[in-house]
């Protein structure tokens, strides 16, 4: 496997391919990842992808990837690269298909003895409010002035229409909406493929999850986040469905045809990129935060739905608040000390979740003090987690640390491992209720198809990049096929 004869281990848990060591490296790669996890990372082509990721035009200090990397489009999934503002490259494969592909955790004020008795109600009433699987539309319709606005606005439009609070807004990264938008970058062919998907799941490994608070590592934290344990709590993991992918899909196809003229020499076509300033740059950036705004009004609409399912059975004033919602599918401009001066870049992240440190104008207010919320989502059958990002991840990862388990099986190899119907007993009998409205789908995301959440969650907290706060446990699954 190119890449892992080249490797430095650097300190516990950090391995370094140095600048160099294969040629058109232009910084190193780094990337944190336990002895027992190296022999999955290097299964498969993710080294190599980080090492073709450090030859991008513009990347500065050095390209990072997270211990649930594994192979992606271009970039690695779990890859993070920093180009520099304004004359560095965006380069969609270092988005992903799913921009701002996200996770938001929704918190009850009810512990999990409360809910118990409920819970199949709860599971059968959030699967009919939510649309689930390939191609499934939601309630709402949207026209091309509404589609816009959207587009425009993202979970601001949510607000104005009574499916949002300013304290929703309050608890998103950017505030729910990505400035630059422009709708005109969007194709109406991306347009039409969003138009009845706002409030919808999904498939794939987007879910839904009823879980409780299994455990709370950091007192303080916990209660600055509003957690506690026994407490019920709603996992959403969506993005901006066919919408986003289309975005991707137009901009690959444009920046491939215009490689030439910028005369870039890339070590694989999937790394397709303009200069940011570029139009084709500044068009692709353009649409990407439509995308991404797309996606917070989705997940927005998503917990509205589920808001009034839960008041419905629990009562009203039962409210759902949101913790925070963070995105792991996104392009970014943002600021960062590297060698001692501030530069404004360009921070790729796919597959990998910003956990901005304490002490931050970006951080809420009410979380400034503790640092960022970082939501780790786990597998169906597995703990997810809520970190807290520190100063040295400011330092070190450009403010990043991994987004979930990672895959470690493809999904045909997952299916011809178990069954989907034996998978759903074996969840049951684990007393976690399953909704799903197909066993093979279920089947392509067992736990057995992902890394172990706690050696991924393990190594970010060992190399100090985040902090424990909480493990939660799932007691009921909604998923599409």
């Amino acid at each position: 496997m190119p890449g892992i004869d080249l490797l430095n281990k650097l300190k516990p848990y950090l391995y370094e391919v140095p600048q160099g060591a294969v040629p058109g490296m232009r910084v190193p790669a780094h990337f944190y990842v336990s002895e027992a996890l190296l022999s999955e990372v290097a299964s498969d082509r993710s080294i190599e992808q980080l090492i073709n990721v450090s030859m991008l035009p513009g990347v500065v200090e050095h390209v990072i990837a997270m211990p649930d990397m594994h192979e992606g489009y271009g970039f690695p999934i779990g890859g993070v690269a920093a180009t520099e503002a304004p004359h560095g490259v965006i380069s969609p494969g270092g988005v992903g298909y799913d921009i701002n592909c996200g996770v938001r955790l929704l918190l009850s004020d009810l512990k999990w003895d409360e809910v118990a008795p409920r819970i199949a109600e709860v599971a059968a009433e959030f699967m009919r409010a939510v649309p689930s699987g390939t191609g499934r539309g939601g309630r709402i319709d949207l026209g091309k002035t509404e589609m816009d606005e959207v587009l425009r606005s993202g979970a601001r439009w949510c607000v104005s229409r009574g499916l949002a609070t300013d304290d929703d807004l309050a608890h998103m990264e950017e505030n729910g909406c990505l400035g630059g938008a422009d709708p005109a970058a969007v194709s109406d062919r991306a347009k039409a493929r969003g138009r009845d998907q706002l409030g919808t799941l999904g498939s794939g490994n987007h879910f839904l999850e009823v879980q409780r608070v299994e455990r709370v590592f950091d007192p303080d934290a916990a209660k600055a986040f509003g957690l506690f344990p026994e407490q019920v709590v709603v996992m959403v993991h969506c993005g901006s469905r066919g919408l986003g992918h289309q975005v991707c899909t137009d901009y690959v196809r444009q920046m491939l045809a215009n490689l030439p003229h910028y005369g870039f020499s890339l070590p694989d076509r999937e790394l397709a990129c303009a200069p940011a300033d570029s139009p084709e740059g500044q068009a692709y950036l353009a649409a990407m935060a439509g995308a991404a705004n797309f996606a917070w009004a989705n997940r927005q609409v998503i917990t509205h739905h589920l808001r009034l399912e839960w008041e419905r059975i629990f009562g009203v004033g039962r409210r759902l608040g949101l913790l925070y919602d963070v995105c792991h599918n996104m392009a970014k401009f943002e600021t960062h000390r590297i060698r001692g001066e501030e530069k404004r870049l360009i921070v790729h992240r796919k597959g990998a979740t910003r956990a901005f440190g304490p002490g931050l104008a970006e951080v809420p207010a009410d979380y400034r003090t503790v640092g960022q919320p970082v939501i780790i989502p786990g597998t169906m059958g597995t703990a997810s987690y809520v970190l807290r990002g520190t100063e040295e991840a400011m330092r070190r990862s450009f403010g990043t640390v991994c987004h979930g388990a990672g895959r470690r099986l493809s999904r045909h190899a997952a299916k011809r491992a178990v069954s989907g119907s034996e998978l759903r007993r074996t969840l049951e009998q684990e007393g976690i209720i399953v909704r799903c409205h197909s066993d093979s789908g279920l089947a392509e995301e067992a736990p057995l198809a992902y890394k172990d959440v706690e050696s991924v969650v393990d190594v970010v907290e060992a190399a100090r990049l985040s902090f424990k706060v909480a493990r939660l446990r799932p007691v009921a699954v909604i998923k599409g096929e």
